[in-house]
């Protein structure tokens, strides 16, 4: 089997907004040619923004005017599926040749979603993700994905689902992803910790998949992008920390740290069924006699109308 090239591509969102963060990502183009991968993921919130350190005029019962200001300066920035920037990206992907997964704020009326993108090698969107469970306060400018938006989809590299950030943790979901016969899992992040790669790894392992996490890099704050005064001065926002794994844990590119940038990786899918000869958590190594695990992928819209055809119309 001829081997594919899978690839993480690190940036920070700039504190100047969507336009330019994508003026930043398409600046990578012939790098990302010049790397021939098959698969490309970008970080979570890399267009939109990652407001980190931000509290948005929120405390228990009350909420600012001015936070309220910084939420509809939040939403400007967010993009709509139908926008420019997927169509830029797009663009990207087909003169790229190569499939495209990136993290985005996704803009649905006046609710915001963290959303994971997926755009095929001939620069359609084919798919999106949005994230189940924001973590901690991105509550207050998130909404809740549902069951109808946990894709595996079929690239040109294998077959890949994203979990992004804290979803990693998880595990029904993850159970969920690995029934569906998923191959390459990518997960888009801002988790710079340690501890990120050590879940990372477990995750490859545990599911014996390729895992690709692309992490956003953004400097130590200054200006606007300072929002917690307590922040260390010379302490990077976001440290990065982008990192292909292996089916059997092993790191094979990156961690990439304290820089932007582009890490790649060659990889033969069979090393999944090797892989898989000892383990296969949901196939041979699963007890379904003994743990059943239900999953509602049913779109759950917040209003269902329900009309009467046999009413009389006016």
């Amino acid at each position: 089997m001829k081997k594919k090239i899978i690839a993480a591509l690190q940036l920070g969102s700039s504190s100047e907004g969507t336009a330019i963060t994508l003026e930043k990502i398409l600046s990578y183009k012939e790098k990302i040619q010049q790397s021939n991968c098959d698969l490309l993921v970008m970080p979570e919130a890399l267009l939109g923004g990652y407001p980190k350190g931000s509290d948005f005029g929120t405390r228990v019962g009350y909420r600012s005017d001015e936070g309220r200001e910084e939420f509809l300066q939040y939403w400007q920035q967010a993009v709509d599926l139908d926008g420019p920037e997927v169509l830029a990206l797009g663009k990207l992907a087909k003169e790229s040749n190569t499939s495209i997964v990136i993290g985005v704020i996704e803009r649905s009326n006046t609710t915001l979603y963290c959303t994971a993108l997926f755009i095929s090698e001939s620069g359609e969107l084919i798919a999106k993700h949005r994230k189940l469970m924001p973590t901690a306060s991105e509550r207050l400018i998130w909404g809740q994905g549902d069951g109808s938006t946990i894709p595996v989809v079929e690239t040109p590299a294998g077959r890949v689902g994203a979990a992004i950030c804290w979803e990693n943790y998880i595990p029904l979901l993850r159970t969920a992803m690995y029934a569906k016969g998923l191959e390459i899992w990518c997960a888009p992040t801002v988790d710079d910790r340690d501890i990120w790669q050590a879940s990372m790894k477990h995750i490859a392992y545990e599911g014996r998949n390729f895992l690709v996490s692309a992490c956003q890099y953004q400097a130590p704050p200054s200006g606007e992008t300072l929002k917690d005064e307590a922040w260390p001065k010379d302490k990077p926002l976001i440290r990065g920390g982008s990192v292909i794994i292996s089916p059997m844990g092993e790191v094979i590119a990156g961690p990439l740290y304290n820089e932007e940038g582009l890490i790649s990786a060659a990889i033969d899918l069979n090393e999944i069924v090797k892989a898989r000869y000892d383990m296969d958590p949901t196939g041979h190594y699963s007890r379904p006699d003994v743990f059943k695990l239900i999953v509602n992928e049913e779109e759950r819209p917040p209003i269902t109308i329900i009309r009467n055809e046999s009413s009389k119309k006016i």
